[in-house]
């Protein structure tokens, strides 16, 4: 693998030079990396005839609970047509309920019933399992450096609901 190279910048900072080719190899982990997060939840899933569409939907629903449609529909970055045929799937299975909105009766809540929570963490623990052995190989210090890349790849408005989700919980 070839070196990464910085420069000294203005103001004493570094400056990251990398090349295409090291930059593909990135591109190329990632892709690889996703295979393997997926991987597990895949296998669940496929068990039960859900996609990855469901599981989203699951994860939000869960680390959000009481969450509204529109705001699924704006984390997600689905059409509503697509996830209503998911919520229709999961609250027919048992697995979400949908409740009236106490002040906007128009609005519909999200909340993951007893099997839904059940599902999720069966889900979870395995991206967890995955995660912690992941970090764990990596070191602290590759741990942030890696969360800063994530969110610097977000768009300005997922970093925000990224920022807003990640915050609500710690």
């Amino acid at each position: 693998m070839s070196e990464i190279r910085t420069a000294p910048a203005f103001g004493g900072e570094s400056l990251l030079f990398l090349t295409d080719e090291q930059l593909r190899q990135g591109i190329e982990a990632m892709f690889f990396a996703y295979r393997g997060f997926t991987a597990d939840p895949d296998r669940i899933l496929a068990e039960l005839a859900y996609g990855r569409a469901h599981h989203r939907a699951i994860h939000f629903i869960n680390r959000a609970p009481g969450t509204t449609v529109n705001n699924l529909l704006a984390i997600l970055g689905v059409t509503k047509q697509s996830l209503n045929r998911v919520l229709r799937t999961l609250i027919a299975d048992g697995l979400v309920e949908s409740r009236v909105g106490t002040v906007d009766k128009r609005e519909r809540h999200l909340f993951l019933t007893e099997a839904g929570a059940a599902l999720e963490s069966r889900l979870s623990d395995a991206q967890r399992a995955r995660m912690r052995a992941a970090y764990k190989d990596a070191g602290p210090e590759a741990v942030a450096g890696f969360r800063k890349v994530l969110e610097a790849m977000m768009d300005a408005d997922m970093r925000g609901a990224y920022a807003k989700l990640r915050d609500s919980t710690s």
